[in-house]
């Protein structure tokens, strides 16, 4: 994103839209958003981890989802990549293609950029730059992240050993309900599962390295995940369904949705494997950062993921999760 004073002058056009929007955004590293690139330096012994996610509207997003929780969920659905490699948040940089001729005029984006400012402020972070178009289609955001680590510190997704736990953090598959409320599907009287939805909550803030031994967030849903996992390590993960922690307002909804929770996708939620003795040391990391996390399985020698009853038996999921292609 870069701007000149002739047409933030004139009051119209690309430059004014990003000088209104997004320079109260900007940190020191990004110029003013003036020139053509941001200047940013990585502290010694430090490295950079570096993200980046699209969301595409009627894809990942609905048309009427709000505007000041559309930039937000975007923001931290890159934060909750960085939070599973290990990396705290710094800065990032922002995409936006805009339809012609359709809503988003000025108050909707002053939303927009406002529940932008709301997070900058929560996580630490700060705007750097991007690009902005027009296109004949749907709206398109896309975030680039940078987070900070010690160098050799990452956490990876390869690292899973037989015998080692399953944890998550948080609770599963209440996004992936929400949707359907908001398609008309189910009902959600305390707006939870909505909320979870348009809001994920990025688990930034844990310090786990020497503590688990495999770490990546849950996006595409827990059991397409925990297969990510199993391929890059070379196990297979044993997920045991009763132990999968759930929301009131899921378990509301009858054990009829298991499977869609399990499935679905949307958590940005930490998926976490750690050898037996360590899991006192994980519990601690979770308590002192106040985030809830629970055990839901082993992994074992094999290959994949295997899903178990109450009784032990193995449940086949229709569908292993979100697919693009």
């Amino acid at each position: 994103m870069t701007g000149r004073s002739d047409s933030e002058n004139a009051g119209s056009g690309e430059f004014s839209f990003i000088a209104r929007h997004f320079r109260p955004l900007a940190g020191v590293e990004a110029l003013d958003l003036r020139d053509d690139c941001a200047l940013m330096r990585c502290p010694i012994g430090e490295e950079f981890a570096i993200s980046t996610d699209t969301m595409v509207e009627n894809v990942h997003f609905l048309p009427d989802d709000p505007p000041e929780t559309l930039g937000r969920k975007l923001l931290r659905c890159n934060l909750s990549d960085l939070a599973a490699m290990g990396a705290r948040p710094h800065a990032y940089t922002l995409n936006v293609t805009v339809p012609r001729g359709g809503r988003h005029d000025e108050s909707w984006f002053s939303a927009f950029s406002r529940g932008l400012a709301e997070d900058q402020r929560r996580y630490g972070v700060h705007l750097i730059g991007g690009d902005t178009t027009s296109i004949s289609g749907p709206l398109v955001l896309s975030a680039t992240v940078f987070g900070l680590l010690r160098q050799n510190t990452a956490l990876r997704r390869n690292g899973a050993r037989a015998g080692d736990d399953i944890w998550v953090t948080g609770t599963i598959g209440d996004a992936a309900l929400g949707l359907l409320v908001l398609q008309g599907k189910l009902k959600d009287p305390s707006g939870f599962l909505t909320g979870r939805y348009h809001l994920p909550q990025p688990r930034t803030g844990l310090k786990l390295h020497g503590i688990v031994s495999a770490a990546m967030d849950i996006s595409d849903g827990l059991v397409q995940d925990c297969g990510h996992i199993a391929a890059e390590s070379g196990v297979q993960l044993v997920l045991e369904s009763e132990t999968v922690p759930v929301s009131e307002a899921a378990a509301r909804l009858g054990p009829e949705w298991l499977m869609k929770r399990l499935c679905g996708g949307d958590d940005y939620e930490l998926l976490l494997t750690c050898p037996p003795e360590r899991s006192q040391a994980l519990q601690t990391a979770c308590q002192t950062a106040n985030i809830p996390i629970h055990r839901i399985g082993r992994v074992q020698a094999g290959r994949g993921v295997r899903v178990l009853d109450a009784g032990g038996h193995d449940i086949v999921p229709e569908q292993g999760g979100w697919q693009h292609f």
